[in-house]
Formats: structure tokens, sequence, C-alpha cells
């Protein structure tokens, strides 16, 4: 089932972990052990999550690192869908 405009990880980590418990991203940062910059491009929607920082992010913030892929995935899709034109794309038949 597609998922309707998924939110990019950032915009979720902002809205659930960040501002309801008053965290600042200098905080997460220093325990995920990145560079306070890095995460704030993450939170601002500027990067995307790889394997690294899904690692990272499951320790820290709990989920699984498959989770944290799977939604940056599903907005990465979700996003590409709204800008590809496919009408010209040709099917490959096998035979």
């Amino acid at each position: 089932m597609t998922m309707y405009n998924p939110p990019h990880p950032g915009e979720f980590i902002r809205e659930v972990y960040l501002e309801p418990h008053g965290i600042s991203y200098r905080t997460v940062a220093t325990k995920l052990k990145v560079a306070p910059s890095s995460f704030n491009r993450l939170i601002k929607c500027q990067s995307n999550i790889n394997s690294e920082m899904a690692l990272r992010l499951s320790k820290t913030l709990g989920r699984s690192a498959e989770s944290w892929l799977i939604m940056q995935n599903n907005y990465n899709l979700w996003q590409a869908r709204q800008t590809i034109n496919l009408d010209e794309v040709e099917e490959l038949a096998v035979a």
C-alpha cells in the first residue's frame, strides 16, 4: 500500500521526539556522535538517512534501523513519483 505524501524522517524526528519533549537537536547530535550541523540538516529535511545514520538513530531514539530506512525510502519514492515522467519508458519483453 502506497502512503500519500509520507513525511521526511527528519520531520518525523522533529515532530515526534524533539518538539514535544523540548529536546534540542544538539543534544540528540551529541548522543548520536555526529556533528550538530549534520543532524540539523536531517531535521530540516535537507539530507537523507543512510545506513549508518539509521543504526545510530535506532540506538538513540529507538525503532529498528530498517524502519528508519523504510521511512526514508517511502519519502524518496513518493517524491520521485511526483516528478518523474515514465510515459516514454518502455517495458522489456523477456521471452
